[in-house]
């Protein structure tokens, strides 16, 4: 049995791997996202097209309104940035992390995540 993507991100954090804590919290959300979409890519690409306004496959708001399109639009560059910006330099590259930048980026993560779960069916 695989151990608990967050479990496996509060032990790199814990020992002090900060960098590494933070790449597996977004790897753990970009395969959240794969899941619930049925989207094979990851990443930027896989965000962009799970989260896209005209025909998503993770609906974050109804879409009747146009502050909905625009907010399921936000999110949809929003989590595809995370993808680019913070999970791939972590896993490309070889990164040390402060402490701070790491607790930001697990809380970003966290809010990203939850934001996920209340997706409308």
């Amino acid at each position: 049995m695989n151990p608990d993507p967050t479990e496996v991100a509060l032990k790199l954090f814990d020992d002090g791997h900060y960098a590494q804590s933070t790449f597996e919290a977004f790897k753990y959300l970009d395969n959240k996202v794969k899941k619930l979409s049925k989207i094979k890519d990851s990443g930027y690409k896989l965000m962009m097209a799970a989260f896209a306004e005209n025909s998503p496959k993770i609906k974050l708001t109804a879409l009747s309104t146009a502050s909905e399109v625009d907010e399921q639009m936000g999110y949809k560059f929003i989590f595809a940035g995370a993808m680019s910006a913070i999970r791939n330099p972590r896993g490309h590259d070889i990164l040390i992390d402060p402490i701070d930048r790491c607790l930001d980026h697990l809380s970003f993560a966290s809010v990203l995540l939850r934001r996920l779960e209340a997706t409308v069916q």
